[in-house]
């Protein structure tokens, strides 16, 4: 356990010291849009729909055609929405 407790430290030192994660961190913590934090935030919205997507395709479909089947299909439809509106939102932000 302490073993990896030195590698977790070891690693954030690490990173600390890298000058673009500390900007990166900044800038997505007091909410500025730059090119890193709107692909971060999009790939968290993707993660989010997809999940979501697979839960909404076992509600709705899951007995008709299989819960894994279902799942799958809504995973794959979840994202085809969210991401087009997480871009045109994240422009409007940036340039409003």
């Amino acid at each position: 356990m302490s073993d990896l407790a030195t590698t977790i430290n070891t690693l954030i030192t690490d990173l600390n010291a890298i000058p673009s994660i500390h900007i990166f961190i900044s800038n997505l913590g007091a909410g500025e849009i730059t090119i890193l934090t709107a692909i971060f935030w999009l790939a968290v919205a993707s993660g989010i729909s997809i999940i979501g997507g697979a839960i909404g395709g076992i509600w709705l479909a899951g007995k008709d055609l299989g819960y894994s089947l279902a799942a799958m299909i809504g995973g794959l439809f979840g994202p085809a929405g969210v991401i087009p509106a997480v871009v045109v939102g994240l422009a409007i932000l940036k340039f409003v």
